[in-house]
């Protein structure tokens, strides 16, 4: 298992998500629904087939603890991620970055290399379940998927944009620290150096 102390900034990207128990197996999307589900590492909704897939994906292998992805609520009306989630785990991408076999809008991976995706395939185990709102029965889900789960054996694969740009809005500051006066910007996915910015933590 990862050191304790590595949690405290998990998970690497801003969203729309709630953590719960970062050392727990399981984590949760919740598609175009807002829906609780205790006891998982993460609970959240997706609801673009892309960059919204893409962050999901981020953030999961980040965390060796998380082997199982709990894919429930009421999916995103022509965009489809959950439908995008599960193409990607079974199919991955083409050389052009499309989700084989995903019926979404625009489901293009842009951001991630097939090592993450790759990662994703053999890290994480996906359970379909969409359409499922049920707070008790997600509950009941998570502690069953939780028990007896060992952690992944390689360390958390970290994702960034390999582009770097000289400098950084202040808008930027704070999405993800990595070190001295170096941000990542998680709206473009890029890496950034400060450049004569005041810091504000």
């Amino acid at each position: 298992m990862t050191n304790a102390s590595y949690y405290q900034d998990w998970p690497p990207l801003r969203g729309d998500y709630r953590v719960e128990d970062p050392l727990s197996s399981v984590a949760v999307v919740t598609l175009a629904s807002h829906i609780d589900a205790k006891g998982a590492a993460i609970v959240g909704p997706c609801k673009t087939e892309n960059l919204g897939v893409e962050k999901v994906v981020a953030n999961l292998i980040a965390n060796s603890n998380i082997r199982h992805l709990l894919v429930c609520g009421t999916e995103s009306k022509g965009h489809l991620p959950g439908d995008a989630i599960l193409a990607l785990h079974q199919n991955g991408i083409d050389e052009e970055g499309r989700i084989l076999g995903s019926k979404g809008a625009i489901p293009f991976i842009e951001n991630l290399p097939q090592e993450a995706i790759s990662r994703f395939q053999h890290q994480v185990q996906v359970i379909d379940r969409r359409s499922l709102t049920d707070s008790a029965e997600i509950n009941r889900l998570v502690k069953e998927l939780s028990c007896g789960t060992e952690t992944y054996p390689e360390p958390p694969f970290l994702v960034v944009k390999r582009r770097v740009v000289s400098s950084v809005s202040t808008a930027s500051i704070g999405d993800v620290l990595f070190g001295c006066s170096t941000y990542l910007d998680v709206s473009a996915w890029q890496v950034a150096v400060e450049s004569n910015l005041a810091r504000t933590d």
